[in-house]
């Protein structure tokens, strides 16, 4: 599916490079599968990580780059590792063999085509754990619909309502439309959670949104908006783990989440109705809980 790279249009910003010829655009992604990380993961939503932990894999470049990032440095800066689709596939056996609950897809959407021939060549070769879709929402509709198929559980970001924070924190408008529409998308194809006997989930979409300073109202549409779209067909992730790494332009995205609006918008979600939803308690405000890069 490589030449979907000729003219690449994956994601929402459209840059239309030819990737395939060295031609690089808003994300830095070029022709091949470009990773920092693949291990087994503890800290994702329990039905995510299961007993052994989720078979996680962190691709390098970002077709969003939030000012806010905790994973910047591949993100943002791109460093990772280059690897054939015949080594994602054996990546992915490699965390399936280690007892991995499944296969974490982290930033994908710029890597999509190239995943999805990985992934068939895994099940090939004998892979049979669910494929989660870890990203940040920013996306279209038509990449998701070429995930159809692929994909048992979607685990997306919806991190803004309004352009004005969207424009400001990570460069893009129109955050909304697509992520909303995405999710819509993503629903379509996995309408109900689905769990096994040990609760770790099979089938199905999370969302996720992280609290960031000083955006309490937002979040309060945002959460709105799920509960009021999809009730309880989605499990939402309220996160407060929100963790200044490096010094930024806007000072309130250099402090953590007071645990006072942290709880205002718990006992929000809950008076508006919300029921199936994952919550945060102390001690995730850390960089001891972001991976270290190295490559392995």
């Amino acid at each position: 599916m490589n030449e979907i790279l000729n003219k690449c249009l994956l994601c929402p910003r459209r840059c239309g490079v030819n990737r395939n010829k060295g031609e690089l655009g808003f994300c830095r992604a070029g022709d091949k599968i470009k990773i920092a990380k693949a291990y087994l993961h503890m800290w994702e939503e329990p039905p995510i990580t299961g007993k052994k932990g989720s078979g996680t894999i962190f691709f390098s470049n970002c077709n969003l780059r939030c000012l806010f990032c905790q994973n910047y440095e591949i993100g943002e800066d791109g460093i990772g590792v280059d690897i054939s689709i015949d080594r994602f596939a054996e990546v992915c056996l490699d965390l399936q063999k280690k007892g991995a609950s499944n296969i974490n897809l982290v930033t994908p959407t710029h890597y999509v085509p190239l995943i999805i021939d990985g992934i068939k060549l895994a099940k090939k070769m004998g892979l049979t754990i669910p494929i989660v879709y870890n990203s940040s929402g920013y996306e279209t509709v038509d990449t998701i619909k070429m995930l159809d198929g692929i994909i048992d559980v979607y685990l997306p970001d919806f991190k803004y309502f309004s352009d004005e924070y969207a424009i400001k924190y990570s460069g893009c408008k129109d955050y909304f439309k697509y992520a909303s529409n995405s999710l819509k998308e993503m629903v379509r194809q996995k309408p109900k959670c689905v769990f096994d006997k040990d609760g770790t989930i099979l089938s199905g979409v999370v969302v996720r949104h992280l609290l960031i300073p000083d955006m309490e109202e937002e979040s309060k549409k945002i959460l709105k908006y799920l509960y009021d779209t999809y009730k309880n067909k989605i499990y939402i992730s309220i996160m407060n783990q929100y963790t200044p790494v490096r010094k930024c332009k806007y000072s309130e995205l250099n402090r953590v989440v007071d645990d006072k609006v942290y709880d205002e918008i718990i006992d929000y979600a809950w008076n508006i109705g919300i029921r199936k939803a994952f919550i945060q308690e102390g001690g995730t405000q850390s960089e001891s809980f972001i991976p270290k890069w190295d490559f392995k």
